[in-house]
């Protein structure tokens, strides 16, 4: 009898569900793996076997889920079906590019596992996720060569030509352009998202206001956090101006100059506690320390100087606005012809940064200029000269393409990178071609039904109406230019950037832990494949856990804004 009454206190309390007819199940069950596959790790197969969701189950009138099914045949139909969709739209495409991401390492454990994606690029502007690589952070660049050309042949066997190029984000100066030299028709383009990522970290390496915010922050932020009566000052301060407290974030030694995200985060939590340093400075416990601790005026002096703030301010502004850029690059997925204005617009927006924080501008555009030359291929400005999207009208109302935006270097580079991807019989013909583009360009009426623009009705940005436009008018008008119409229409559907679906560590890292176990292998395999299948063809490239920090920012935007007020208020 006791324990009875125990097993009804410890079961969950449930009645039963409706009666569903077995397609109905079918149909539930369907959805649910679909779920649980395209979740590809935040959803735990574990979870389906939890007395809360089982009683969800019955309460529906489901049976109970069979985690051996959703493992075993009904995870092997899903994956033959999406490999199957993903063949067939290969197979129906002239030609592709691929994209590789995941080799660029952060940090040093060189031994860690991590996942490289293989993407497959087509004209029509979709991708379709091909295979998954597990590599180490020390997989050398002929390694990644060989994983590169074996997922061409395997997509295309031996007519190789039918990849026009790779996109990836590593091993641009080994693996792509061994590839790209023993084959002329490729072009293999560097990751313009960590092009952009890694000016960061080269404003933080060579700009000496990057160390010398860095070195006064350390200093400010170690005095706070370990100073115990100071803290318990700082404490109270926060408590009265934002109504919370905690340490203030700081790097590890080791990785003071090595990770600039740790770094940052420190500056954004020194720059968001202005109020409450300035309070400190009020604090009696501060004042003794001053008189018992040289560093403590040191810190106090820190913290009243106007020009520290200024320069911390200056730093976080730049690194935001190219995390900014990066952002938009990782949303917008730019194409290469939009590879040059991009960097066009970066300079534009550091210059104005400059003249607003009055700092030399010929430092920065040093730092730029050397990033800019590492990841420039000359598709960039064959691209950018090809695609009628950038096509300038003239006095005479002509729409020719945008020559005098290129360097004589860059001009020079469009020649030899389109007599490079034509025969030798034709290299001649496609100059030719060339120079008539260069001096008549496009009719307007086209010119203009391809630069048609409106504005997104969700993000409120400028958006071009028919993104596949140049693409088609090359293929369909411009018919008399028959090589340079070949090169063209290859050359400006390339992808800028290697970045795809963001997959969930969790659950390759479990599959992995059954040591190696072929059958686990191949079950990871098949879910990423489900998962990246379904987020690549819904356009979804973000991860669960940035929606729902986006979420949860929002949830609490109200009370900063309310925050703020509050403080103004007080304050006028």
């Amino acid at each position: 009898m006791l324990e009875d009454s125990v097993k009804k206190l410890k079961s969950p309390k449930t009645s039963a569900g409706p009666t569903l007819t077995k397609s109905q199940v079918d149909s539930a069950f369907d959805y649910l793996a679909d779920w649980v596959y395209e979740s590809c790790g935040s959803v735990s197969f574990s979870a389906l076997e939890h007395p809360k969701f089982r009683a969800f189950l019955n309460q529906v009138g489901l049976p109970t889920v069979s985690i051996r099914e959703f493992t075993g045949s009904r995870l092997d139909a899903k994956f033959e079906e999406a490999k199957a969709y993903s063949e067939a739209r290969i197979r129906d495409a002239l030609f592709f590019q691929v994209a590789s991401e995941g080799w660029k390492w952060k940090g040093k454990k060189y031994c860690e596992e991590k996942l490289v994606n293989m993407s497959v690029n087509l004209p029509n502007g979709t991708s379709l996720h091909r295979r998954t690589v597990l590599v180490t952070g020390s997989a050398p660049s002929n390694y990644a060569e060989e994983v590169l050309w074996e997922t061409v042949t395997g997509i295309c066997g031996n007519v190789v030509q039918q990849c026009v190029g790779i996109v990836a984000d590593k091993f641009k100066n080994k693996a792509l352009r061994n590839l790209e030299n023993r084959n002329p028709w490729m072009v293999n383009l560097f990751c313009q998202y960590q092009g952009f990522n890694s000016l960061i970290t080269d404003f933080n390496k060579e700009l000496s206001i990057f160390s010398t915010v860095t070195q006064n922050c350390v200093k400010l932020v170690s005095f706070i956090n370990f100073k115990s009566k100071v803290r318990s000052s700082f404490d109270k301060c926060q408590q009265l101006e934002y109504g919370h407290a905690r340490l203030l974030r700081m790097p590890l030694p080791s990785l003071e100059f090595e990770s600039f995200d740790t770094v940052y985060a420190m500056m954004e939590d020194v720059l968001s506690s202005f109020r409450a340093l300035q309070l400190v400075l009020l604090d009696e416990n501060f004042k003794m320390a001053t008189i018992e601790d040289l560093n403590a005026r040191e810190v106090g002096d820190m913290i009243r100087d106007v020009g520290f703030w200024n320069d911390l301010e200056a730093v976080h502004s730049l690194v935001k606005l190219v995390e900014e850029m990066v952002q938009e690059i990782e949303t917008e997925r730019p194409l290469v012809g939009q590879c040059l204005p991009l960097w066009g617009e970066l300079r534009a927006r550091v210059k104005d940064w400059c003249s607003k924080f009055h700092v030399a501008e010929g430092a920065v555009e040093k730092v730029i200029e050397k990033r800019f030359k590492k990841n420039y291929h000359p598709a960039w400005a064959a691209a950018y000269i090809l695609d009628p999207l950038y096509l300038v009208r003239d006095t005479s109302g002509k729409y020719l393409p945008p020559f005098n935006y290129l360097t004589l270097e860059q001009e020079k580079d469009v020649d030899k990178l389109i007599t490079r991807l034509v025969s030798r019989d034709e290299a001649h013909i496609v100059l030719m071609e060339l120079m008539k583009w260069r001096t008549q360009g496009l009719d307007p009426v086209y010119a203009r039904a391809v630069q048609m623009k409106e504005r997104d009705p969700v993000t409120g940005k400028i958006r071009i109406v028919n993104p596949q436009s140049s693409r088609l008018v090359w293929e369909t008008y411009l018919t008399e230019f028959k090589s340079l119409g070949r090169v063209a229409v290859r050359l400006i559907f390339l992808h800028a950037t290697s970045r795809g679906f963001k997959c969930n560590w969790s659950s390759w890292r479990w599959e992995c832990s059954q040591g190696n176990s072929r059958a686990a292998l191949d079950r990871a395999h098949k879910l990423i494949f489900i998962a990246a299948h379904s987020k690549l063809e819904r356009k979804d490239f973000s991860g669960d856990e940035e929606k729902d920090a986006e979420l949860l920012s929002l949830a609490n935007g109200e009370d900063d804004v309310l925050n703020e007020v509050f403080v103004e208020t007080s304050t006028a």
